[in-house]
């Protein structure tokens, strides 16, 4: 099988990797504010840092997203091991990934530990969830948009605003449409993606079976308005990473790193340093 290109945006040039990983229906560029920040080019709020130790950052488009090839199925243990041919034993990486990205890169830990020196993992655990209506409806509305009949950008959030009502969480999905001369197409993969829900939401157990534990430090970043990360997930996230922390971003939800992105990049830039406390 031909594998697909995955488009990646590389910040900086010293300092060691981090690899940034987005959630369902993101994109790479997701990531840029933070991977700036890491590299020393700018603060969170766009101020300029005084960062001495920088970070090298690279952004992924993961499959079937941005501008990354498309395949006829979605699989965790085929994605991560696409996103480990980026990486070189010779160089680990720290791993950071939102949502699907966060599996992605659990995924990635577990089946190549030797190309990832740490692991962050932004608001999922390694379970299978079943509340997935809201992706469900979020491909419905996208699907229901009628492309031909757009003439702005502009027209797109109005048709969906009465299926998304949320303004941010609206222009997140819009930021996948885009205009090819005259006309307008999805860049996500909506087929694909769609039919996968039940996989996305998913956790390859069975896939994974006999696969040892990764041993490398991990960090769990939960908003403390999501359901992602609770209690009942602990006996899996210290099965599977038993060397892991867990911090709890007050006045965030699922979308932690935009909703607060100063009080993230610090949580994050204390773990990639191994300094600092473990809480917020």
């Amino acid at each position: 099988m031909t594998e697909p290109s995955l488009h990646t945006t590389a910040i900086g040039d010293r300092g060691s990797l981090v690899l940034f990983a987005h959630g369902l229906f993101g994109q790479g560029r997701n990531w840029t504010q933070v991977g700036k920040a890491l590299a020393g080019a700018t603060g969170a709020t766009g101020t300029r840092s005084t960062r001495v130790d920088p970070h090298r950052v690279l952004l992924v488009d993961l499959p079937h997203h941005g501008r990354s090839g498309w395949e006829d199925s979605f699989d965790y243990l085929r994605v991560a091991d696409q996103v480990a041919g980026l990486l070189d034993a010779a160089d680990p990486a720290a791993l950071v990934g939102h949502s699907l990205g966060g599996k992605v890169a659990m995924v990635l830990a577990l089946r190549h530990p030797e190309l990832v020196e740490r692991l962050c993992a932004v608001d999922v655990s390694p379970v299978a969830y079943d509340h997935l209506s809201q992706f469900e409806g979020y491909v419905a509305a996208m699907r229901g948009l009628d492309l031909d009949s757009l003439s702005r950008r502009g027209d797109a959030d109005e048709a969906m605003a009465q299926s998304v009502p949320d303004a941010t969480v609206r222009g997140f999905l819009l930021q996948n449409l885009r205009r090819d001369g005259e006309s307008w197409r999805w860049q996500v993969n909506l087929d694909v993606l769609g039919a996968a829900l039940p996989v996305i939401g998913g956790w390859p157990e069975q896939q994974l079976a006999g696969t040892p534990p990764y041993p490398g430090p991990v960090l769990w970043v939960a908003g403390a308005r999501s359901d992602y990360i609770t209690p009942a997930y602990a006996e899996a996230m210290d099965r599977w990473f038993p060397g892991n922390r867990r911090v709890t971003v007050k006045d965030a939800g699922h979308w932690v790193h935009s909703e607060q992105p100063g009080v993230f990049l610090e949580v994050l830039r204390r773990f990639l340093d191994e300094t600092g406390s473990d809480s917020t």
